[in-house]
């Protein structure tokens, strides 16, 4: 059993259209590279949905992939399909638990936006592509339950989002002066980032994703547990300083 993870925009709540305690996102997204070199196409999931809708069991919805303490086991999936983008899950949180109506809240309050989901590989092959370069293509999978994250394995939205915040600073001249002490500063940083995104696609995630290929389920808590400890954690580490240090010069500036 493996795990994916995937920084995504949540909708939570009455506020986007939702009934109280539910709440909707990609659990995963297709033609989307990750940090482990893995790409999921469309139809990925087909079969299993399908599977899931005839057993008459909701897929569950956990919190970190807990799978051994039932006070993490939040709520369940409503409703599961495939679009264009990826697999849209809506899910309901059971708020009479603490653990989930904290979740809610965290949702609601934009602190979380990450999915994930455990599953196996049923039918996968390592691809390549002018685009993405060499990937292992996930084609068939198997999931057994989706998980709300506070930190995944795939970061490349949120250390762009910190990219676009710095280029923006640097390049930011009307209202405010910046030093040359903070401009050189925040290009520095920046120049950090964009090495930590050169990282999420290396040999080192493909040599990982091809080591962990095809490895059956096992009925005790998943090796994946790992997932909470992404692949890259020391980059996603530099990330926040940098963006703790962005943060700084901002205000020094201000």
């Amino acid at each position: 059993m493996k795990i994916k993870n995937q920084a995504v925009k949540v909708k939570a709540g009455p506020d986007d259209g939702l009934l109280e305690g539910q709440f909707q996102a990609y659990a995963s997204v297709f033609g989307n590279k990750d940090s482990y070199g893995d790409v999921v196409v469309k139809g990925a999931f087909a079969e299993n949905l399908k599977e899931w809708e005839a057993s008459g069991s909701p897929i569950p919805l956990l919190f970190g992939h807990n799978m051994s303490d039932p006070d993490y086991n939040i709520g369940h999936v409503v409703k599961a399909v495939e679009d264009d983008h990826g697999l849209l899950v809506t899910a309901q949180l059971d708020l009479e638990s603490p653990k989930a109506a904290q979740t809610y809240r965290l949702l609601k309050g934009r602190r979380i936006n990450q999915m994930s989901f455990a599953y196996d590989v049923l039918d996968g092959a390592y691809a390549k592509s002018d685009e993405l370069g060499e990937y292992y293509e996930l084609r068939k999978l198997k999931a057994y339950e989706v998980s709300v994250v506070p930190i995944g394995a795939n970061q490349e939205t949120e250390v762009l989002a910190v990219k676009a915040a710095c280029d923006a600073l640097v390049a930011e001249k009307a209202g405010r002066v910046i030093s040359a002490k903070n401009e050189t500063a925040l290009r520095d940083a920046r120049d950090a980032i964009d090495s930590v995104l050169a990282t999420l696609g290396d040999d080192t995630a493909k040599d990982q994703a091809k080591a962990n290929v095809d490895q059956p389920a096992k009925d005790e808590e998943p090796a994946g547990a790992k997932s909470e400890e992404p692949a890259g954690a020391a980059s996603v580490d530099d990330v926040l300083a940098a963006t703790i240090r962005i943060q700084s010069l901002k205000g020094d500036s201000a």
